[in-house]
């Protein structure tokens, strides 16, 4: 299947990582094997993941820990689109739980809701709600 996942390296947190978005954001573990269930084990490694996947809605994110330095996420954001206020702040306030707040979630011109963060990972999100269509397609005449 063609398409572009996002695919995160944690320097050993990988499993703390996977629990905390099950949390914030509903997230369901799909799959996930440590280093130690691999041929290619890492020294110190063994109990670190190796590969994981979760789903979020209908995207699903790849991460893993890294023995190497992670790259940085200093320009890469991962976006969440809602349709529900309530659930952007839900997801804002429990993402930026531990982390901090780039851009405080309010209205702007295109959305009933958006604001950005940086999780206490240091991974930026971008949470997004859309104003309904109707008041969307007003806005832009």
């Amino acid at each position: 299947m063609l398409g572009v996942k996002p695919y995160i390296s944690f320097p050993g947190n990988c499993r703390e990582a996977i629990d905390f978005y099950k949390n914030a954001l509903g997230a369901t573990e799909l799959f996930s094997q440590k280093w130690g269930e691999t041929p290619h084990t890492a020294p110190g490694y063994e109990d670190k993941i190796m590969h994981a996947t979760i789903q979020v809605g209908d995207t699903h994110v790849m991460m893993c820990d890294s023995p190497e330095e992670p790259a940085s996420s200093g320009n890469i954001s991962l976006a969440i689109g809602v349709d529900d206020k309530g659930k952007a702040q839900e997801f804002f306030d429990n993402l930026s739980n531990g982390g901090n707040v780039t851009m405080p979630l309010g209205e702007t011109f295109w959305a009933d809701a958006f604001g950005m963060c940086n999780d206490k990972f240091g991974i930026h999100w971008m949470i997004n709600c859309e104003k309904p269509q109707s008041d969307h397609s007003q806005a832009t005449a």
